[in-house]
């Protein structure tokens, strides 16, 4: 008899240059590095600076009951070669809707080299054609421009700012918005 238990951690993903896996503990010193810096918590919304001890582990032990509850997939971003943790990306699943937020951070010495755009091309690929979403959403800071291109290049749209409204570092920030459609996607998939 098949074994019908839910499954505690999201599948791997590969791309060319990356490999997008679940996070484990002996992960949790290089994520502390990694997102403790104040550059990638001056462009995230939920990335605390400083980032404490503790936090790193915290965060990877709370990703296999989040899985198996339907509320997220959290992968860690990883150089295919050599295995180097670079960053991490995820879904907040509403599964009500059929939607999911994306969101995501890359290591500040990885900027600029399609890190980013590839590994959210292939979680897009997962929500859509694995996990049969309607829509994924994802939103950035106004002056993380360079998020916004990202969300571009996977072929998001623009859907509106809410002005002002977060607080991030005592003040208060634009927040934009971005969505693609499951049917957009695929069309997306035809042209290429």
């Amino acid at each position: 008899m098949p074994d019908e238990r839910p499954r505690r951690y999201p599948p791997d993903l590969h791309t060319e240059r990356l490999t997008l896996r679940p996070f484990t503990l002996v992960d949790a010193a290089r994520v502390q590095r990694l997102a403790g810096d104040e550059a990638i918590a001056r462009y995230t919304l939920n990335i605390p600076h400083p980032y404490e001890d503790g936090m790193a582990e915290a965060w990877i032990e709370s990703h296999p009951d989040r899985f198996q509850a339907g509320e997220s997939a959290t992968f860690a971003i990883t150089l295919r070669e050599e295995r180097l943790l670079i960053g991490a990306i995820g879904l907040n699943f509403a599964e009500r809707h059929h939607r999911a937020e994306m969101g995501y951070w890359i290591a500040a010495d990885r900027w600029g080299q399609g890190h980013g755009t590839e590994a959210a091309r292939a979680v897009l690929r997962y929500a859509f054609a694995e996990r049969g979403l309607h829509k994924v959403m994802a939103t950035h800071l106004a002056p993380n421009v360079a998020s916004g291109r990202v969300m571009q290049k996977i072929g998001m749209s623009q859907e509106g700012v809410q002005r002002e409204h977060v607080l991030k570092n005592d003040r208060y920030e634009d927040l934009v918005l971005y969505g693609i459609l499951r049917e957009e996607w695929e069309r997306q998939q035809g042209e290429s």
